[in-house]
């Protein structure tokens, strides 16, 4: 490990990252975001920005920008959530959390959509994810180009390298050194690990699989007035002492100081378009039982791979009477998950796998293409953790009932999970549309979202299930329970270089629409094998710095009227606002 490695190691409580000093913003008293001196603008006030959905690529985007200085508004469907107040260390209490609404689903793979892919609220699904933040491969961005199946990106893994390692820091992210894709270190180092996980490093080591700790966006060691990790096990639950990176803590914080507003309770039911310019002018949203409109130069649309095409292809107009840029019948397809089997072990000794942050240990050994496999592309492994009511519900799915449920559950703490996210391939029949026949609380046509599998997807999760299987026979497993599933979305508003085949460009404009722009999973062509939460972020970092560098430069390339005007009505002035 170099000197340099090591000295930020051991000051990890006292960095503080690039610009964005959220961690140092929030009460050491207690656990909510500051919001006092939060700007308020006016409806009527035309500011720079209105981003809708405060999630990983939203409140990304708004801490970037309002870093300089843009006026930004957030407007987000779910509550602006106070950890103190609003969370609890209890599985079947923290339902709330996720994106509950009504969605149709078909096709014959139907996807599971609720709390495996949804959040709700000022954070977005990084709230309730397990904070594992592994970088995409080099590979991910030229799979057309090496495996010859998928898509290629418009842009490479050079692109975001530098966000991924802004990212991070501002996490943090706590791991050991990273042997696969393009290797690095993490700023922090590795949590330890419990006994189940040493078990199952050592059957993953007699069939020569290399296993490494983390990465995790989880604090390792105080962080500015975040806390060291105290283990709870509640991570999937939301993170009650904020030391699990999430948007509301690592970007909203900083948002808030230099000027951007974040309203919750605000669910935007079209984006507002000018048809004889085709530029959009704001949006129309819903909060409190009325209808109002935000007036921006431009629109940033975050809300994720199913409310993103669904407002899209709500928002109807003469112009694009078949959805906003949508002319190409692209808005909603391609969408992906990953295959996402878990395979539980029983060992003789305990292994109490709630006791570690879920994603403890984990693999990217099977991640790139091997001919020899029969199909292309690969999966990850990783520890999942989970709770007794999610452990119950696999029991249960292998038919044991009664007796028989209570005996397994009985045994809970001698069992061990391991999963993997195996990359399934984009589908054009894949996608997202609108049920107008049926319709949420608001009188908006909901989502329908039809998935099925190719062949190469089957072969890809079978191979993987098989893996896991071999790790714990060799580790000395009892018992197996294998459970299939699916986890994360991404796809809907890909990005690509022919506008007949994608939404939006390399700098996710929308290709018929000169001030729209999507910064979420959905743009992503392809899945890969990683969580997507730290490349949605770093896409939405990427996407600031482009903007606000050609707001700044060339006026050709200039997307937006610059606004100086301060807004109508605001809190007292924020340190260092626009």
């Amino acid at each position: 490990m170099s000197l340099r490695h090591n000295a930020r190691t051991l000051a990890r409580g006292a960095l503080r990252p690039p610009e964005n000093d959220s961690a140092f913003l929030l009460d050491v008293h207690r656990r909510a975001v500051p919001r006092e001196r939060m700007a308020r603008y006016d409806d009527s006030f035309e500011v720079d920005l209105v981003i809708v959905g405060a999630g990983a690529g939203g409140a990304t985007l708004a801490q970037r920008l309002a870093r300089r200085g843009w006026k930004v508004v957030v407007l987000e469907s779910g509550p602006f959530w106070d950890p103190d107040e609003d969370w609890v260390s209890d599985e079947a209490g923290s339902h709330r959390l996720y994106w509950t609404a009504e969605r149709v689903t078909g096709g014959s793979d139907p996807v599971e959509l609720g709390k495996n892919n949804s959040g709700h609220g000022v954070g977005g699904s990084m709230i309730h994810y397990a904070g594992y933040c592994p970088r995409f491969h080099p590979s991910d961005f030229e799979v057309k180009t090496r495996d010859g199946v998928a898509e290629d990106w418009p842009i490479s893994y050079a692109d975001l390298k530098p966000h991924y390692e802004r990212l991070e820091l501002e996490l943090p992210v706590a791991g050991d050194y990273w042997p696969w894709g393009d290797r690095h270190r993490y700023p922090h180092s590795p949590h330890p690990i419990a006994g189940g996980a040493e078990t199952a490093v050592g059957g993953a080591r007699r069939l020569g699989i290399e296993m490494r700790v983390g990465p995790v966006g989880i604090t390792n060691g105080a962080f500015g007035n975040r806390p060291h990790c105290i283990y709870r096990g509640f991570c999937l639950q939301a993170c009650k002492v904020n030391a699990k990176a999430s948007p509301l803590i690592t970007h909203i914080p900083d948002a808030i100081e230099h000027g951007a507003e974040v309203r919750a309770d605000c669910m935007v039911s079209a984006v507002e378009l000018d048809d004889s310019s085709g530029r959009v002018t704001g949006v129309r949203y819903l909060t409190a039982g009325a209808e109002r409109v935000q007036r921006a130069a431009a629109v940033a649309v975050c809300g994720y791979s199913i409310e993103t095409p669904r407002l899209l292809l709500n928002s109807t107009s003469r112009r694009f009477p078949h959805g906003l840029a949508n002319s190409n019948d692209q808005v909603g397809r391609c969408v992906m998950v990953q295959g996402a089997p878990q395979v539980a072990g029983r060992f003789p000794d305990e292994a109490r796998m709630y006791k570690m942050p879920p994603p403890e240990i984990s693999s990217e050994q099977f991640y790139e293409t091997d001919p020899q496999r029969g199909f292309a592309r690969g999966f990850s492994i990783q520890t999942v953790g989970p709770l007794p009511i999610e452990h119950a519900q696999h029991v249960l799915g292998h038919g044991h009932w009664g007796p028989a449920l209570r005996a397994y559950m009985r045994d809970y703490n001698h069992w061990y999970t391991l999963g993997v996210l195996s990359e399934l391939l984009p589908l054009p029949e894949n996608r997202v549309t609108v049920a107008s026949e049926v319709t949420d609380q608001n009188g908006l046509p909901v989502a329908r979202m039809d998935y099925s599998q190719c062949e190469n997807d089957r072969k890809n999760i079978a191979f993987a299930k098989q893996t896991l299987k071999d790790i714990f026979e060799a580790a000395g497993a009892q018992d197996t329970l294998i459970t299939d599933r699916y986890a994360h979305l991404v796809g809907g508003c890909r990005m690509g270089s022919d506008p007949e085949r994608s939404v939006v460009d390399s700098d996710h404009r929308a290709w018929e629409v000169p001030n729209l722009f999507i910064a979420d999973g959905s743009v992503m062509p392809t899945q890969g094998s990683a969580n997507p939460a730290l490349t949605i972020m770093a896409l939405a970092s990427r996407l600031a710095q482009r903007l606000d560098l050609k707001r700044t430069g060339a006026a050709e390339h200039r997307p937006l009227r610059r606004r100086r005007a301060a807004p109508l009505h605001r809190a007292p002035s924020p340190a260092g606002g626009g």
